[in-house]
């Protein structure tokens, strides 16, 4: 159908233009058969989004499991280690699943999709309507299964993180949540208000974490999840326009998160860092990059022309329309926007630090020498940037209506959005800024460097742009949240592992070596067994 169709078309483009990356990039070395495994991946993906059997389709999804485990399985400990967490969670939430399609197949008496519509309306079907989201929110990486993105993101290739995490996971994930949302079931009020919780909590929470940290990768996983809530917001409102938005934000993230990814890899790949505080000033060496990373980082943040300001849009168009009708969650509008809008600011708060940490500044000496990334690798970052314009400028009057609705169907815009006048009037802004920057000679301005005892102190004298946001993690109520934070309290992978832990210490003080406690065990066991057969 036209769903599985557009996920098959996005599907391709961004497995064609990261093969073409890859084919630069130093980072996937460590990974042994890394384009065989790449491959695989790619045909799973078309697999489970052309299955209309549940079986089927449960069989390609669960292969995309042990391909994420293989592609960031590479020679550091922390890699292999981060391979085992995130199959674990995959492979928890997959066989959770299989549960809900069990309980699906009992009450319509078929497995296929196109053919199941079950209301929600009784407890065994809300069972099976929570199991199979909790595999869909496991794959595309929201609250409170996401823990294994941020970990991802930073241990795995850029590229890596650039396929599945960012774009493929996804597009797979989402398109499991739109069809759950929109074919399988009928979700009711309570819900749905389920879903505009775990929404708003996964911006949120992701986007709060994603302040504090040093690490760029890790902060851009962050962003991964935070997004996520966006997309279970537009689709969660069930209304043509909201399931549309939740569907281009799925598409919008997808570009401008795979371009982030591969933008982390071409500075990793000539810094050697990982760390923002340890860059900066590298704009003018590589000035391709930054300017696909700022692209990139204003459309996350929602600023107008871009595709993420057209999709955060639409998001609020239909929070506002939905609280025009009855019901727990529809009263509750005003709240879910609220969020909304204050995820996409701290968004922006966050992606200041990232580009200013990275490329602005003074250059420190040990960067005199990088040059820009090889063409293989800035190709399809500018290719994506101009995706990125595209859908903002042309969002109301071509993608949406060419790309979104023949899969929602029709609806009519609210609201005075206009891209393609904004647009005109943003680069005249730009374009008039830039003249008096030139005619006024802003930029001529004497520069010296510092000097401490004859020796230069610049690099040492610098203060971090990471430093700026640790007042947010010493305030008060967020100093104990995120302190809990970094103890994995939140990690419901730490948490579980915990658990069994435990229980597992618990049975193993019951082996003692005493033989009549083992006889004992014995007894009580032949007890139990009488009990339930009486």
């Amino acid at each position: 159908d036209a769903l599985a169709r557009l996920i098959v078309l996005f599907i391709s483009l961004f497995g064609f233009l990261i093969a073409v990356y890859s084919l630069a990039f130093k980072g996937t070395a460590g990974i042994r058969h890394y384009f065989p495994w790449f491959l695989i991946t790619l045909g799973c993906s078309y697999g489970a989004a052309l299955a209309d059997n549940m079986l089927v389709f449960i069989a390609f999804w669960g292969a995309l499991g042990i391909t994420l485990y293989k592609l960031v399985q590479g020679e550091s400990e922390d890699g292999s280690a981060t391979a085992k967490k995130t199959l674990i969670l995959i492979g928890a939430s997959d066989s959770i699943m299989l549960v809900g399609i069990a309980i699906l197949w009992k009450l319509t008496g078929t497995l296929n999709m196109s053919e199941i519509q079950v209301s929600t309306g009784n407890a065994i079907a809300c069972t099976a309507f929570i199991a199979l989201l909790i595999g869909s929110f496991t794959k595309a990486g929201a609250f409170p299964f996401h823990t294994w993105v941020p970990d991802y993101a930073k241990d795995a290739p850029a590229s890596s993180s650039a396929f599945l995490p960012a774009s493929l996971d996804k597009l797979l994930g989402i398109y499991f949540l739109a069809r759950i949302l929109t074919g399988l079931f009928f979700p009711g009020e309570w819900m749905t208000l389920l879903l505009l919780i775990i929404g708003t909590a996964t911006i949120i929470t992701a986007v709060m974490m994603a302040l504090v940290q040093h690490n760029y990768k890790k902060l851009l996983g962050y962003h991964a999840v935070s997004q996520v809530g966006y997309m279970i917001l537009g689709l969660s409102l069930g209304s043509f326009i909201g399931i549309a938005a939740g569907l281009f934000h799925m598409v919008n993230h997808a570009l401008y998160k795979s371009g982030l990814f591969l933008s982390a890899g071409a500075i990793e790949q000539n810094t050697g860092k990982t760390e923002i505080e340890d860059l900066g000033g590298i704009s003018k060496v590589m000035p391709v990059t930054f300017t696909a990373a700022l692209i990139f980082a204003m459309s996350i943040s929602g600023i107008p022309p871009l595709n993420g300001f057209a999709s955060k849009w639409m998001i609020y168009q239909a929070l506002i329309d939905f609280g025009a009708s009855p019901g727990p969650a529809n009263k509750l509008w005003f709240v879910w926007l609220a969020l909304a809008v204050l995820g996409s600011a701290l968004t922006l708060a966050s992606f200041i630090k990232f580009i200013g940490g990275i490329f602005m500044g003074r250059r420190k000496d040990e960067f005199e020498g990088i040059r820009e990334i090889p063409v293989l690798m800035w190709l399809p970052l500018s290719v994506i940037a101009i995706f990125c314009i595209g859908f903002g400028v042309l969002a109301t009057g071509v993608v949406v209506p060419g790309i979104f609705m023949p899969v929602t169907g029709s609806f009519e815009f609210s609201g005075l959005w206009s891209a393609g006048t904004a647009s005109l009037m943003i680069l005249i802004s730009i374009i008039i800024g830039v003249l008096v920057y030139l005619a006024t000679g802003i930029k001529k301005f004497r520069t010296s460097d510092s000097f401490i005892g004859g020796e230069k102190f610049y690099d040492k004298a610098v203060y971090p742009a990471p430093e700026f946001y640790k007042t947010i993690s010493e305030f008060g109520f967020f100093r104990a949240l995120y302190k809990k934070a970094e103890e994995k309290w939140f990690d419901i992978y730490d948490l579980s592992r915990n658990a069994v832990l435990w229980f597992s210490h618990l049975l193993s003080d019951t082996h003692n070596g005493i033989l009549s406690s083992y006889v004992l065990w014995v007894f009580a066991g032949l007890l139990i067994m009488l009990i339930i057969m009486l």
